[in-house]
C-alpha cells in the first residue's frame, strides 16, 4: 500500500493510531465517551442560551458560536477516528481527505479568531464597563462573528486548495489519525515550497495576531482588575473572564504541542499523535 505503480494516489491511508493495537478498544471507548460529553455539553450550553433571555447577551451569543464550533471541529475527525479503531479501516478517500482536512482547519481557525474575540469582548467589559453596551452592539457582535467565520472559511480554502493541488505518486500513508496539512504536504512528489509559505505567512501572521489580540486583551484585563480594591470585586470580575482564560490556554496549549514544538528522537511519534 506504500508505493503505488500507478501517476496518482486515489486514497490515503490514516496510520496514525494503527501502531497501538493493544489499547485499540480501550481508546474507542475513551473518545467515544469524550466525543459524547463534548456533544452532550456543548448541546446543553446552546439550549440554555437559546431558551433563557437573560442569557441573550454578546458575551453568551460568542460563547453560544464557541460551543457551535466545539461540536462541529472534532465531529470533523472523531467518527471516523472510531470507525477506524472499530474497524481497523484506516483508508481514507482523496476527496474524503479534502473535505476533512477543509472542514478541519476552517473551523479550528475560526475558533482561534473567535477566542480573540470573546478576549476582546471581555476587555471592554471589564476596562470600560460603562461604554460596553455602546461598544459592544446587536449589529458589531453579528459583524465580529460573520468576520471569524468568514475568515476562517478563507483561510482553509487557501490552504486546501495549495495542499491538494499538489502531486501525490508515491506513499499515501498519511502519519496522522486525520488529515492535517503537515503530513498530507509530506507525501506530495512535488514541490512543497508554496504550500508551506503559505502556511508559515497566512496562518503564521493570522495565528499571531489572534493570539497577540488575546494576550494583550488579558494584559489590560488582569491590570484593572489588580487595581480594584475590594475582594469581592476583584473576584467578580476575574469571575467573568476566567472559564475563557481556561480555554484559551487548553487551545494554545495543545496546538503549540502538536505544531511549534520542536521535535524530539526521544519522544515516540506514537504517544505524540495519542497525547
Amino acid at each position: 500500500m506504500d508505493i503505488y505503480n500507478v501517476t496518482s494516489v486515489t486514497q490515503f491511508i490514516l496510520i496514525g493510531l494503527s501502531d497501538l493495537p493493544k489499547v485499540r478498544y480501550p481508546l474507542f471507548v475513551a473518545f467515544a465517551i469524550i466525543y459524547q460529553v463534548t456533544l452532550v455539553g456543548n448541546g446543553a450550553i446552546l439550549l440554555a442560551i437559546g431558551t433563557e433571555k437573560k442569557l441573550h447577551t454578546p458575551m453568551y451569543f460568542f460563547l453560544g458560536n464557541l460551543s457551535l464550533l466545539d461540536i462541529f471541529c472534532p465531529s470533523t475527525t472523531v467518527p471516523k477516528m472510531l470507525y477506524n479503531l472499530l474497524t481497523e479501516d484506516h483508508s481514507i478517500s482523496f476527496v474524503g481527505c479534502a473535505l476533512q482536512l477543509y472542514f478541519l482547519v476552517a473551523l479550528a481557525g475560526t475558533e482561534v479568531f473567535l477566542l480573540a474575540v470573546m478576549a476582546y469582548d471581555r476587555y471592554v467589559a471589564i476596562c470600560f464597563p460603562l461604554h460596553y453596551s455602546v461598544i459592544i452592539t446587536k449589529a458589531r457582535c453579528a459583524q465580529l462573528v460573520s468576520g471569524t467565520w468568514a475568515a476562517g472559511f478563507l483561510n482553509s480554502t487557501i490552504h486546501t486548495m495549495s495542499t491538494f493541488s499538489l502531486s501525490f505518486c508515491k506513499s499515501n500513508l498519511v502519519n496522522q489519525y486525520y488529515c492535517d496539512i503537515p503530513p498530507v504536504v509530506a507525501l506530495s512528489c512535488s514541490s512543497t515550497y508554496v504550500a508551506e509559505m503559505l502556511v508559515l505567512v497566512v496562518a503564521g501572521i493570522s495565528g499571531f495576531i489572534s493570539f497577540l489580540t488575546t494576550l494583550i486583551s488579558y494584559v489590560y484585563i488582569i491590570s484593572t482588575i489588580l487595581k480594584i480594591q475590594s475582594a469581592e470585586g476583584k473576584h467578580k470580575a476575574f469571575s467573568t473572564c476566567a472559564s475563557h482564560l481556561v480555554v484559551v490556554c487548553l487551545f494554545y496549549g495543545t496546538a503549540i504541542f502538536t505544531y511549534i514544538r520542536p521535535s524530539s528522537s526521544r519522544h515516540s511519534p506514537a504517544r505524540d499523535r495519542l497525547i
